[in-house]
């Protein structure tokens, strides 16, 4: 059984103080960041000793991750595990880029974040520079703020014309038609960002081939549908896996969407769906299925 799993634990600490994130500069206690760890580690061995097809992995921290050591140490060690097709986790690259020699180029990716005001311009490009030199595998990509046009327009000047550069729609945020083509311009994926999704009743692969996964092994199909399909590690969850329809109204986050049926995103990002890694750089925008009035609130990673 081939599975996707959208990993978080209880991490929820980050160095940045971004306005749109509500855990701008939070600081876990050493009691979570050891409680994190341990989760971690039962995580990682678990997928080591997966038997039963290939794993897709996700990690999807509230707060950023690759600043802790066991972070960086598992993402090394999946990516050498032959049945372990992607190892990837959102980041925003405030980190060390040395670790990644020890990782398999071949396995592990990232996706990086840039954010305004929160690290020099000049020091994020040149860990984007060192990833390329690298080989590593990533997407950059930038909240569509109107703040953030001018550093976005930038990035896309500075950066290699392969790594691709995807804009999220900030949340809560209307854009005029005049505003979405300033940014569909440096992303041509963003219409897909710009408005809501409508899901209810719609097929996606959440809850049969990709699931998410908590710090307690508690599983559910996607991280915004709390209902619970059992847990990892007694294999409660296996019962659970089948084809369903999405319960919400709307679905209004890359690392949901994605996964809709309905939308042709894997095709688009075929062998790049987890690290936002379209299969070649989309030429020109692409229109959305379906568009709807404004953008709902639904909790969710800000950065993803």
């Amino acid at each position: 059984m081939d599975l996707t799993i959208l990993y978080r634990g209880p991490l929820a600490s980050c160095d940045y103080d971004c306005p749109y994130c509500p855990f701008a500069k939070r600081r876990d206690n050493r009691a979570r960041l050891t409680a994190d760890r341990a989760a971690l580690t039962r995580f990682a061995t678990w997928a080591t000793a997966y038997r039963d097809g290939h794993l897709s992995l996700l990690f999807t921290p509230w707060g950023e991750g690759l600043v802790r050591s066991w972070y960086r140490r598992t993402l090394t060690e999946l990516s050498h595990r032959p049945h372990i097709r992607r190892v990837a986790i959102q980041t925003n690259l405030n980190c060390r880029t040395d670790w990644l020699a020890d990782a398999d180029p071949d396995t592990l990716a990232l996706w990086c974040t840039f954010h305004p005001g929160q690290t020099p311009y000049d020091r994020f490009l040149a860990k984007t520079r060192d990833l390329a030199a690298r080989g590593v595998r990533h997407s950059v990509g930038i909240v569509g703020l109107p703040e953030h046009l001018a550093p976005a327009r930038r990035l896309r000047e500075d950066l290699p014309s392969h790594v691709y550069l995807w804009v999220n729609a900030a949340e809560g945020h209307t854009y005029t038609d005049p505003e979405a083509a300033d940014w569909t311009a440096l992303d041509p994926l963003f219409p897909y960002s710009r408005h809501p999704h409508r899901s209810a009743g719609l097929p996606c692969r959440t809850g049969e081939s990709v699931i998410s996964v908590d710090g307690e092994g508690t599983v559910r199909r996607c991280h915004f549908v709390p209902a619970p399909l059992g847990n990892l590690y007694d294999g409660s969850y296996r019962a659970s896996l089948r084809p369903r329809p999405c319960p919400l109204t709307h679905c209004d986050c890359h690392i949901g969407y994605v996964h809709l049926e309905t939308l042709p995103l894997y095709d688009v990002f075929a062998g790049g769906v987890l690290e936002r890694v379209p299969a070649v750089r989309p030429p020109e925008a692409a229109a959305p299925l379906e568009r709807s009035e404004g953008r709902q609130h639904l909790s969710k990673n800000s950065s993803a």
